[in-house]
């Protein structure tokens, strides 16, 4: 990602490049290449290294396929299917894949992976289009200028530095910029249109948080039926600090499950299992001191005992444990539309706006002017654990948790601080010898690809790490974070020839640095090879890579390391299949999509490489989607924040056209003029866009009243329930020897798995 990343030519090309613009300032043609000068890594090769790229990066493809088919054969307990299907072979998971439909999708998979799917089909559309437009109108337009030489094998002469400064063309390329970016909106318009999110019940819910502490339900219920009378309340849930009675119940179905196990073990050998109960206890081979061996029914028992004392101990405290936020559930949803207008509704007095909702004769227990109302999000979309978590404990975790990772992704923004500590200890001397394009060009954009896959990890992480009350909250801010470090990581940052987001504070504050200087690397002849070559490896190594879900595999793999007993593994391979990452996965698509755009017009040829992507990506993501995770229950508005942040990347390819022609013809061309206006226009639309969306709960006349009743009184009552408190009456009076159990097919055709028949949080996605 240093410029001698980005940029694929040789010295000669850039002052051949300068000669012919007619510049005579040296620093500014030579400083991209200044870092490359004792670089080892990227010299110059045949068309940017484009075809040697692409072939490489098939053949790893076809070679990661067969590697899945591997793994897919030799563990099929890797994966969600497997839990409840026998193990079929790879042809006929691809036939029943080939063949199932939407409505297949949406029933094993949920309305949310639909309008994830939805959304790239939308995408793909649009980027049809695109190739079309640029493939038959912007590139025969490039070939047409004769700036640089006529080397039929020079990348630089399908790009837009090869044409001449006065040439009336330009004019096109800013004309296409502006109906790439109609075309953005119209698409994105028709997906949001197209968008069926059901709300069912939970419109009928609100959700309240500031109260004290020690509110009762019987107050709040009064202070509803007196504030507001024309409103029915049916129910009111407290919420409580479930975090570890969550845990022991967890950890104590775990032991039961384990007693079980090894209960039908002895019923149907006659024989009692022995384990090491040290973690990896099962590779010692022989009984020493401090590994001895014990009676597995034994240890589990005792285990499974020890959890529902203490789980027992819990229950009886945790109503002593509130944490001021409730759920009131209405009769009607325009009952609750009505309460929550009320209370986002701004009235004015003297400076001071705020909220003034209805009064009654608790309202000074209750602290009402504390209170915050939404609607209720659906209760499997609630994180309970991380309700205990708020306030300003939560805003200096936040705080510290994001300090830390901006401290320790300033300096690190990009490769190319990697590349440039391996060039200092000439590690990479024997690649300078070479001249190939093997190692010149498909090393640097698969490793570019490799810290751009490591990296947001960490940033996935840290947001796990943040407790969000809600999983679309997480996914939201995952994909705003996400997208955000890979468009400076793979798009920014190397096009200025600045490698990482310390030289970029730098440039911005430093007065002594010269803007244009940057901006000049950004339309260098062979610029856009290199993100060419990192859209064809993303293409075809990053999507292989998402298909065999290494990291998955790694962690499941830790986890069977760890287990104690084939008990413990059996659970292990019951539980490894995870929820999809629909925030990461947002991130990762918008930010290729991005780079495509961005250079649509700058660099033609990426835009089919672009579409391959979005192609190959569909269908990797369908057959995960299918196979491989469960299904989640999320809030429409990630889906809506992803159609905003799609519209970045043409007001990006605009701002690309305006640098150019700022650079070649000066501010007060014409054509920069016109730019810059539209650039703007686009930019105040969107921004206004954004901003009327989310200030829109201010103003009452945006509440839709719908008059409907809530769909079965029971069903809205037991859902705003944490799972672990709905079981706890049926826990309590279950003894250890009166357990029911029901046997169930194991992924493993040698045994068969024990499950206790209690509702789980779990075991719903399993029926």
């Amino acid at each position: 990602m240093i410029p001698s990343l980005s940029l694929d030519m040789g010295h000669s090309h850039l002052v051949y490049f300068w000669n012919k613009t007619g510049s005579t300032e040296t620093p500014n043609g030579t400083y991209c290449y200044s870092t490359a000068q004792e670089s080892t890594v990227l010299q110059g090769v045949t068309f940017g290294g484009v075809p040697t790229v692409l072939l490489l990066d098939v053949t790893c493809f076809l070679v990661i396929i067969l590697i899945f088919s591997i793994i897919r054969r030799r563990f099929w307990d890797y994966g969600r299917i497997a839990l409840v299907s026998e193990n079929e072979s790879l042809i006929t998971d691809l036939f029943i894949y080939l063949w199932c439909s939407d409505e297949d999708i949406h029933e094993r998979c949920g309305n949310d992976a639909i309008i994830y799917l939805h959304f790239q089909r939308h995408l793909i559309c649009l980027l049809v289009i695109v190739s079309m437009l640029s493939l038959c109108v912007i590139l025969p337009v490039n070939l047409s200028g004769g700036l640089l030489d006529k080397d039929p094998y020079s990348f630089g002469r399908t790009t837009i530095a090869n044409l001449q400064t006065g040439n009336n063309l330009l004019w096109l390329h800013i004309i296409f910029a502006i109906i790439y970016l109609m075309l953005t909106v119209i698409f994105m318009r028709h997906h949001s249109r197209s968008v069926k999110h059901k709300e069912g019940v939970v419109r009928c819910t609100l959700f309240i948080n500031g109260l004290p502490k020690n509110a009762k339900k019987s107050t709040i219920e009064n202070h509803f039926r007196e504030a507001y009378p024309s409103c029915t309340v049916e129910e009111v849930q407290i919420c409580y600090d479930v975090a570890k009675l969550t845990h022991l119940y967890k950890e104590r179905k775990k032991a039961m499950k384990n007693v079980a196990y090894y209960t039908d073990i002895f019923q149907r050998l006659g024989k009692r299992c022995f384990i090491n109960t040290k973690p990896c206890g099962h590779f010692c081979c022989c009984d020493i001191r401090g590994c001895e061996r014990e009676d597995a029914i034994d240890y589990y028992t005792k285990v499974s005992n020890k959890n529902l004392d203490e789980y027992l101990k819990e229950e009886e405290i945790i109503h002593n444990k509130p944490l001021g936020m409730v759920f009131v559930t209405l009769k009607e949803k325009s009952m609750a539309t009505h309460i929550l207008k009320d209370f986002n509704a701004c009235k004015c007095q003297g400076c001071n706006c705020k909220g003034e909702p209805q009064p009654s004769t608790w309202s000074k227990e209750l602290f009402i002017s504390k209170w915050s109302a939404a609607y209720a999000t659906h209760p499997e979309d609630i994180c309970w654990n991380n309700l205990s978590v708020q306030g300003p404990k939560w805003w200096f975790r936040w705080f510290c948790i994001n300090l830390l990772l901006f401290c320790g992704l300033f300096f690190l923004t990009t490769p190319s601080i990697i590349i440039s500590t391996m060039d200092k200890f000439n590690v990479t001397k024997p690649i300078h010898y070479l001249n190939n394009p093997v190692v010149s060009q498909f090393f640097p954009t698969v490793l570019l690809w490799s810290f751009s896959a490591l990296l947001p990890t960490i940033v996935y992480y840290s947001t796990l790490f943040e407790l969000h009350w809600t999983k679309s909250g997480e996914h939201r801010i995952m994909m705003h974070k996400v997208y955000i470090f890979l468009i400076f990581m793979v798009l920014i940052l190397p096009s200025l020839g600045l490698t990482s987001l310390d030289f970029f504070f730098r440039w911005v504050f430093d007065k002594a640095s010269k803007s244009r200087i940057r901006l000049e690397c950004v339309f260098l002849p062979d610029q856009g090879a290199f993100f060419v070559n990192y859209v064809i490896a993303s293409s075809f190594i990053g999507n292989g890579m998402e298909l065999l879900r290494l990291p998955g595999l790694m962690l499941y793999t830790i986890r069977m390391i760890l287990a104690r007993s084939s008990a413990e593994r059996d659970n292990v391979k019951q539980h490894q299949a995870f929820q999809f990452e629909f925030g990461a996965m947002y991130a990762w698509t918008l930010c290729v999509f991005t780079v495509v755009m961005a250079y649509s017009i700058t660099c033609p040829i990426i835009v089919p490489f672009g579409l391959i992507y979005l192609l190959l990506k569909h269908t990797v993501d369908r057959y995960n989607l299918y196979y491989a995770f469960l299904p989640a229950k999320l809030e429409k508005q990630i889906h809506f924040a992803a159609v905003n942040q799609a519209l970045a990347a043409p007001i990006l390819c605009l701002f690309w056209l305006f640098f150019f022609s700022l650079l070649r013809l000066g501010f007060k061309a014409p054509i920069t003029l016109f730019t810059f206006l539209v650039l703007l226009i686009a930019i105040a639309v969107c921004l206004g866009y954004t901003c009327f969306g989310c200030l829109k709960h201010l103003s009452p006349r945006n509440y839709k009243v719908n008059h409907s009743s809530c769909i079965g009184k029971s069903l809205c009552l037991l859902h705003f329930v944490t799972w672990c408190l709905r079981v706890s009456e049926k826990l309590t009076a279950m003894l250890p020897g009166d357990q029911t159990v029901s046997l169930g097919w194991s992924p493993n055709a040698s045994t068969y798995l024990v499950v206790m028949a209690m509702p789980t949080e779990e075991n719903e996605y399993l029926l």
